[in-house]
């Protein structure tokens, strides 16, 4: 596995655990399911970096099933949360958006769906700690904008549809600034159980 992720590791790191790059995310300890339907994404076009897209056009489902359950293994340390860039309201808006969601806008909060501490929930909900502001802004945008989609429920783009510009750049600088918790393994599979904001029920 170590010669098959040499490709990988240019930018994601030897153990997937992410660069100072805004671009280049953490892959390391994120749920198997959830990085194999990445990779799947990023083959079959659903999300668009042309890099990825070249690197992954030929390689078999199988190959892929490989990678991902690689870089779920792995548990590098994670970095220092990021500076705060923003101001205190900015910074407040997005902690509350995050752990409450905003029952009058129809957003629910983040940690619904990635577990109370946002590490992520088995089999394919990734964690969202470890990961730049930018990086964060950048995929809430693809969402919304439908350059990033997945195989339905895509919950994530209705989520994002409902959120302004200061809500996304609140909840990423917010998201950035939380460090890891000691245990930051994915919460098992059924330990929220509650409806989606799609409508859909987790597994």
């Amino acid at each position: 596995m170590q010669a098959r992720v040499l490709g990988c590791a240019a930018c994601h790191g030897a153990h997937g655990e992410g660069t100072d790059s805004d671009y280049f995310p953490r892959l390391s300890g994120k749920p198997a399911g959830y990085l194999y339907n990445q990779l799947l994404a990023f083959r079959d076009g659903r999300r668009k970096y042309p890099p990825m897209n070249y690197l992954l056009a030929y390689l078999p489902d199988a190959y892929l099933k490989q990678i991902a359950d690689y870089f779920a293994g792995e548990r590098p340390p994670f970095p220092p949360p990021s500076a705060v860039t923003v101001d205190t309201k900015t910074l407040d808006l997005g902690k509350s958006l995050v752990t409450k969601g905003d029952a009058a806008r129809k957003i629910p909060a983040c940690v619904s769906c990635h577990g109370p501490l946002m590490t992520g929930m088995e089999p394919a909900i990734p964690g969202l700690l470890g990961l730049h502001s930018d990086y964060i802004s950048a995929q809430l945008g693809a969402w919304r904008y439908g350059t990033r989609t997945t195989i339905a429920p895509d919950c994530m783009a209705h989520v994002s549809r409902l959120l302004s510009d200061r809500d996304i750049t609140a909840i990423a600088a917010y998201l950035a600034s939380v460090p890891a918790p000691t245990d930051a393994n994915p919460i098992p599979a059924g330990s929220l159980k509650m409806p989606l904001a799609c409508g859909s029920v987790q597994p």
